[in-house]
């Protein structure tokens, strides 16, 4: 992005020098093409430009592919937001249960880089959201008070199980 931003920026740039170049240069069309220095930068100017022209397609086509990859991870950060969701709602059952935006996000982040690769983006993505819940579990319990832990458990399954379609949610 912030090479189209610059490409964009230089063919502005050769434009105005065009059009600068164009205005300075006074007398009929024979003294216009005589100036060398004029055309030189002419020549210049579209071999740039067509260089810029051909790395923005590049980087559309490089984009869309982003974004295709972005779309498929969408069930990961949909899971992980019920699993937020579920652990933010916890302190409603006791005010010390409280967990930070921050900590999850570098739970998650961890998850992602410890759970098992594979080339097979579903296989991915089951192994990234098995490996983040069981995380979270873990971590969450050993904040938990015994007789909460159970109920923590359940509050879990049941938000899982309602993203999955699994259990109705009225």
């Amino acid at each position: 992005m912030t090479k189209n931003a610059e490409d964009r920026k230089t063919l502005i740039q050769i434009e105005d020098s065009i059009l600068a170049a164009l205005s300075s240069t006074e007398g009929n069309i024979d003294e216009f093409l005589k100036d060398e220095s004029l055309i030189n930068e002419l020549s210049n100017s579209k071999k740039t430009s067509q260089e810029i022209n051909k790395r923005v397609e590049e980087s559309k086509i490089t984009e869309q592919q982003i974004d295709e990859t972005r779309e498929g991870y969408r069930p990961v950060a949909y899971r992980a937001s019920l699993l937020f969701f579920c652990i933010i709602d916890f302190s409603l059952i006791d005010p010390m249960y409280q967990y930070s935006l921050q900590w999850f996000v570098r739970l998650f982040v961890l998850s992602i880089e410890s759970s098992v690769p594979s080339n097979v983006l579903e296989e991915r993505l089951l192994n990234i959201n098995d490996h983040f819940t069981y995380s979270l579990y873990e971590n969450v319990c050993r904040s938990l008070f015994e007789k909460h832990k159970l109920l923590f458990s359940f509050v879990l399954t049941i938000k899982i199980k309602q993203g999955d379609n699994k259990v109705d949610n009225g």
